[in-house]
């Protein structure tokens, strides 16, 4: 079709971009960091999104458990309505988690927007010398104080996404981006955990300690239950209802690992912290410019407004026709390590054919150099003083003051080697 042309996606099918010069492709399309995009750029994955599929069967499986096979114990220590109502609000509770997961995976975290070049020397930049391993554009000091709260924090240079990084904000190394008020990379959601979905991440760590308290508790029911009914031991019950001490034993390692979570994040929101400040001791020696009090910072963090996204994945962009080749190893698939071994080799066997072809031309151009002495149609020894007439090339010359060490030598021995 005219005008129509076709750009790789990150991941997905490719879809056509119709412009009237073929020049304008989606924003998602040239996007260098790491992050996966499905339906048109739509959605928004992080680069380990396979793991969804496992934090989704980690949900479901112990609720599906639970439904099916302890709501049956549940009927007859309850009535059927009661009964009905605890599988709902298993199921409902499960549903809420859901729906957090991908809210979290799926949102924007807070990337800050690459420049295409280095900014430009600020006219009130601090003069701080700049580091002998300092990398970066020569003009631009590798970090710089900004004001928060009335207390100066050094903010530092991003060398790839050419920025100077604003307070709290920290490079993902895995998805490839900078990330505003940067907590974690996640790899149960497998994206990451940044100012705009922190909330969305926390209800979820919190719901899911309560849905596992929640199915923990019913199942020490039903086994009590069994128990006073059967009046056998507690082995015999849990042989009586084996989904139920699975479901227990399962409930109980989860609740440790997501309650632990969730209390160390409520410390974290009280303090008003993120996890990659606390892991790295940012402030045991300084006093945090962010911590408002445990009240205010409760309020900050899960009640502010969620600033808007500062990318327009579907947004179209002009393709630059000087990064056309970084573009499409960035919006590709990278080059394979077979393609990479065959150019390898090809430029290798390029490299020795005109060796070879240089060594056999300098070659013949000894041999000719040496013909020049064993020729048979040489004049009288008595007239060789005449070989100055002999026509020689400026390029031979040249071969000859090279190669003439190299054959002088062994005339040098036989000449010692004579009485």
């Amino acid at each position: 079709m005219p005008g129509t042309k076709m750009f790789p996606a990150t991941a997905g099918p490719p879809l056509p971009i119709v412009d009237s010069d073929g020049r304008t492709l989606r924003a998602y399309q040239a996007w260098k960091g790491n992050n996966r995009f499905y339906f048109g750029g739509r959605i928004m994955l992080g680069p380990d999104a396979g793991s969804l599929f496992w934090s989704v069967f980690l949900i479901i499986a112990p609720v599906v458990l639970f439904c099916m096979f302890e709501s049956q114990w549940l009927v007859e220590e309850f009535n059927r309505t009661s009964a009905i109502l605890i599988a709902a609000i298993s199921v409902l509770i499960a549903v809420l988690i859901l729906v957090l997961l991908f809210l979290t995976a799926m949102s924007d975290p807070g990337i800050i927007p690459r420049n295409a070049h280095p900014p430009e020397l600020e006219d009130d930049a601090d003069g701080s010398s700049l580091s002998a391993d300092w990398s970066g554009p020569s003009s631009l000091p590798p970090t710089k104080d900004v004001l928060v709260n009335g207390i100066i924090v050094k903010v530092k240079y991003c060398q790839t996404c050419m920025l100077h990084r604003p307070p709290r904000c920290s490079h993902c190394s895995i998805c490839n981006n900078c990330v505003d008020r940067f907590d974690h990379h996640c790899p149960w959601v497998g994206q990451c955990i940044g100012k705009r979905n922190y909330r969305f991440f926390f209800m979820f760590i919190t719901s899911t300690t309560a849905l596992c308290i929640y199915v923990f508790a019913f199942c020490w029911v039903n086994i009590i239950w069994i128990m006073h009914k059967f009046e056998c031991s507690l082995g015999k019950a849990f042989t009586m209802s084996p989904v139920s001490g699975i479901l227990i034993l399962y409930t109980f390692i989860v609740t440790w690992f997501v309650g632990g979570l969730t209390s160390f994040h409520l410390y974290l929101i009280s303090t008003n912290q993120t996890t990659y400040e606390n892991c790295r001791y940012r402030y045991d020696s300084k006093s945090n410019p962010h911590n408002l009090g445990c009240i205010r910072n409760i309020f900050d963090v899960l009640f502010s407004e969620v600033p808007p996204s500062k990318n327009d994945f579907r947004a179209e962009i002009e393709k630059d026709p000087s990064s056309e080749h970084h573009t499409s190893l960035s919006v590709g698939h990278s080059p394979s390590p077979m393609l990479l071994k065959e150019n390898n080799d090809r430029e290798a066997g390029k490299r020795e054919g005109v060796a070879a072809k240089d060594s056999e031309g300098m070659q013949t151009q000894i041999n000719r150099i040496s013909g020049l002495e064993i020729c048979s149609n040489q004049p009288p020894r008595e007239n060789w003083d005449g070989r100055q007439n002999l026509e020689i090339t400026p390029d031979v010359k040249v071969l000859d003051a090279e190669f003439g060490k190299q054959y002088s030598a062994p005339k040098d021995q036989n000449q010692h080697r004579e009485p």
